[in-house]
């Protein structure tokens, strides 16, 4: 199975350089290489000590149990991230559109591998860390405080909304932000439903949310 993990995050980064540098028209894109390299060094290394710590979270991930509350966002969320790459491409590598300095890339990409290493962190923590919104009797959910999850209640949302504000800067393109601004409404519709169906469903998540109080951002929401 680690191989085959392996192998499956291999073929993403592949297809993710296919379609930047195809749509950007050229490869002598250091900070195309750069996020490449970032991403796939800390999604590998990330993937494997998940798997290592449960072996049936990413099952659980790509074929969600029953009882999902939001099952269509992956697909949504997909669509603009795919419409991003596609923007910051264009933009960076054919049409210049946007104007950013490097210091402020490699600010955006010191973030893109914060965000990256700490959804990992999330996910390594938390075995319930599940691509749709339910509840998972099914794998004995219950609540998990510990490791990112002692900062706010949604840590794994908060830094994907970190991420995919941090990657089209990062790529070079103020453009590609557009489609992301519906991404972030996307996962703080996610964040609301989720936190509900916990308070509702979840035994012993009212009091956890009662002495953690923020969701995304310690000591604001």
């Amino acid at each position: 199975m680690p191989l085959t993990l392996v192998l499956r995050f291999a073929l993403l980064l592949a297809v993710l350089a296919t379609l930047l540098f195809t749509v950007a028209g050229r490869t002598d894109l250091p900070f195309f290489w750069a996020y490449l390299g970032i991403f796939g060094g800390i999604g590998i290394v990330g993937s494997l000590v998940v798997h290592r710590r449960d072996p049936t979270l990413f099952r659980e991930r790509m074929k969600p149990g029953p009882g999902g509350k939001d099952p269509h966002m992956r697909k949504l969320a997909a669509l603009c991230m795919l419409a991003c790459f596609l923007i910051s491409g264009l933009d960076a590598g054919r049409f210049h559109w946007s104007r950013i300095i490097p210091a402020v890339q490699l600010t955006a990409l010191i973030l893109v591998a914060v965000a990256l290493a700490t959804w990992m962190w999330a996910m390594a923590t938390n075995r319930f860390f599940s691509s749709d919104a339910r509840i998972q009797r099914d794998r004995g959910h219950h609540v998990i405080s510990d490791g990112p999850y002692r900062f706010v209640r949604h840590p794994g949302y908060a830094v994907a909304i970190l991420l995919f504000l941090a990657t089209p800067v990062a790529l070079g393109s103020w453009w590609g932000l557009i489609p992301v601004a519906p991404l972030v409404a996307l996962f703080l519709r996610r964040t609301s439903i989720e936190d509900r169906l916990l308070r509702a469903e979840l035994e012993g998540y009212a009091d956890y949310a009662a002495r953690g109080r923020y969701r995304l951002i310690p000591g604001l929401w």
